[in-house]
């Protein structure tokens, strides 16, 4: 018993959780910036701590976040509604890998391998069988047990959002186990989650057939996921940097998602400020929106052309451009040359 409670204070203790996930939540409950103390209560994070891309949490603050939401929500099953925000994108590295998976269970794979460079504290182990695929997910820490529902709620509905970007529809056929007794809300949780849901279980799990883990990604294949996988490897080392401008903190939420995907929206709401501020603060630092956003692209498209064999029209629509045409003007611009001109020099 000892050892196990070692264990767990270590977890407690150990900041490796990215501040996105709170400012997630902040957004979801729609708080400004001087309503975020309150999310922050007795959690000993001020604003300019949580507003840090940069900035980890301990799985303490984290669940005391959490408890914080839950009550400011006034809504028990919080947890559900903030699951829905936890796309595949909000995983930084972890989850381009698994949007580039080549299906579904290869995606599992890469939540099982690279959440604990997300949260220690939570724990998932796969368990095949020669029919289905079981998800079991473990909390390493002791927590109130309804944050501990409202975690677990987020937390699965998190996996049916990574789920259903590769499989391209709703998991009907899915089963979740939770251990929790069926909440006062049970019958919203059809909303949220289809499929069989079980209460009072042994285990918090998530089952899938092995057939559904099996079907393709229509987004990706064999080749851009092993690239995927070496380009996750470098935003990870790249991401250590800690410099505190703008610029930095924008480039960094470019790589942590899909390739061409971020908003300039997108980006100021994360940052808690208006489109105008963050263009006005970008230009003090002699940068743009736009610029960054060119900058992080052709870096990658010139990545792939160097390290694979994808075609152009394979790496346009990596990079998420509408067509191939788009994508050749835009490397024309960057570099001079066609794609075609480009490779045949580096080769």
């Amino acid at each position: 018993m000892a050892i196990t409670m070692q264990k767990k204070d270590s977890h407690n203790m150990q900041a490796d959780i990215p501040s996105n996930y709170s400012r997630l939540i902040a957004r979801e409950l729609g708080l400004t910036a001087r309503q975020l103390p309150k999310l922050l209560g007795d959690t000993g994070l001020d604003i300019a701590q949580l507003l840090r891309d940069e900035s980890l949490l301990t799985a303490a603050q984290q669940i005391h976040i959490l408890r914080n939401a839950l009550e400011l929500s006034g809504t028990p099953e919080f947890g559900l509604r903030l699951g829905r925000r936890l796309t595949p994108a909000t995983h930084g590295a972890m989850g381009f890998v698994a949007n580039s998976s080549p299906d579904l269970y290869a995606a599992l794979q890469a939540v099982h391998t690279f959440l604990p460079t997300r949260a220690s504290f939570i724990q998932v182990d796969l368990q095949q069988t020669e029919d289905d695929l079981e998800c079991v997910v473990n909390f390493q820490v002791p927590m109130e047990n309804d944050v501990e529902r409202c975690l677990a709620d987020t937390v699965i509905k998190a996996f049916f959002e990574i789920g259903e970007f590769i499989v391209g529809r709703p998991l009907y056929e899915a089963e979740v186990c939770f251990t929790h007794p069926a909440p006062v809300y049970k019958e919203m949780y059809r909303d949220y989650l289809p499929g069989k849901i079980y209460f009072n279980c042994d285990l918090f799990k998530l089952k899938l057939p092995m057939a559904l883990c099996r079907k393709p990604n229509a987004s990706a294949n064999h080749e851009s996921y092993h690239l995927a996988l070496q380009q996750c490897e470098s935003m990870l080392a790249r991401l250590q940097t800690r410099e505190p401008d703008h610029r930095t903190r924008l480039k960094k939420m470019m790589l942590s998602r899909p390739p061409g995907t971020l908003s300039e929206e997108e980006a100021a709401a994360t940052l808690f400020m208006s489109k105008r501020t963050l263009a006005r603060k970008l230009k003090r630092e002699n940068s743009s929106f736009r610029q960054i956003r060119e900058e992080v692209l052709s870096r990658q498209a010139a990545s792939y052309l160097c390290d694979s064999q994808m075609s152009v029209e394979a790496i346009a629509t990596l990079l998420n451009y509408h067509d191939t045409a788009s994508f050749r003007r835009a490397f024309k611009r960057w570099f001079g040359l066609t794609p075609d001109q480009y490779r045949q020099s580096t080769h």
